[in-house]
């Protein structure tokens, strides 16, 4: 999965330091990355990348997190993709990068970078937030009002019955490929109430014998997500939501196509009962 960068190392700790021109930094816009653009690889910049072009772009960075022991900071500023050899590229492709570490780098810094860009005032008072230098924290010095990067629980649910799968693809979304039965949990649930429903709500499907199986950071939605198995109870009629889902099916084990990415809990869940590693 994406957050699985071994041998290298991911250390989220905050830290306030002094930037170095070895860091490196992750600049968006939109929907896009500053990248090399002679690569066929992420190549994030460094800061002596644009020591003669921005000399000042130290000054202002925020630091993010550290693999192994190079430091990712963010900025944001404009005309970075004027300087030769530097453009931004499409987010996609973080979901197609085979260096896992460069894109879950990447993608996480987009969270962070979103979470900063979305709490600029302050929700009580209307004061502009200040960024703490002793923790990741956005607080009021008005109100006293603080906020924390924002991390929201959903869960993902195979909905199994004997060799079959119940696979979905959702509606009005550019993500064509299977998936299963997800969603966020509300207020006062329980993880496993929230299986209970969401199977309920998409596809009219009661469940039983719900079984956890692992979670995963997905940054892309800025949530936890936490897998599950679950076996079907009683009728197997599929009454979708369409609001949600474009298609729900059962496919036996030998129906079920390969996985064309292995960086989402969804895909590792759905192969491991295709190859009977899970049920």
């Amino acid at each position: 999965m994406i957050q699985d960068i071994e041998p290298r190392v991911f250390h989220n700790e905050f830290k306030n330091k002094k930037t170095s021109p070895e860091d490196l930094f992750l600049a968006y816009q939109g929907d896009t990355v500053l990248s090399r653009e002679d690569k066929d690889k992420l190549w994030y910049p460094s800061f002596s990348d644009f020591s003669v072009s921005h000399p000042n772009l130290m000054r202002d960075a925020q630091f993010l997190f550290t693999i192994d022991e190079i430091n990712y900071y963010l900025v944001e500023e404009d005309g970075l993709d004027d300087v030769p050899g530097w453009t931004y590229v499409n987010t996609s492709r973080f979901r197609s990068e085979k260096k896992y570490w460069r894109s879950f780098a990447g993608a996480i810094g987009r969270q962070l970078n979103r979470w900063y860009s979305n709490h600029r005032f302050c929700s009580r008072c209307s004061k502009p937030l200040k960024r703490s230098e002793k923790e990741r924290l956005l607080y009021c010095e008005s109100c006293g009002m603080t906020v924390y990067p924002t991390i929201s629980p959903c869960v993902i649910v195979a909905v199994h019955d004997g060799d079959r799968l119940l696979l979905t693809k959702y509606a009005n979304r550019a993500y064509r490929n299977y998936a299963l039965i997800a969603g966020f949990a509300e207020i006062g649930e329980s993880l496993e109430q929230t299986v209970r429903r969401e199977v309920m709500e998409e596809v009219g499907l009661e469940v039983k014998n719900i079984r956890y199986y692992k979670s995963q950071p997905w940054p892309f939605t800025d949530t936890i997500l936490a897998g599950f198995y679950a076996e079907l109870n009683g009728n197997d009629t599929i009454r979708l939501d369409e609001d949600e889902l474009a298609i729900g099916v059962w496919l036996q084990r030998d129906e079920i196509p390969e996985p064309d990415s292995n960086i989402s809990l969804t895909g590792e869940m759905i192969e491991a009962f295709r190859t009977r590693k899970k049920e």
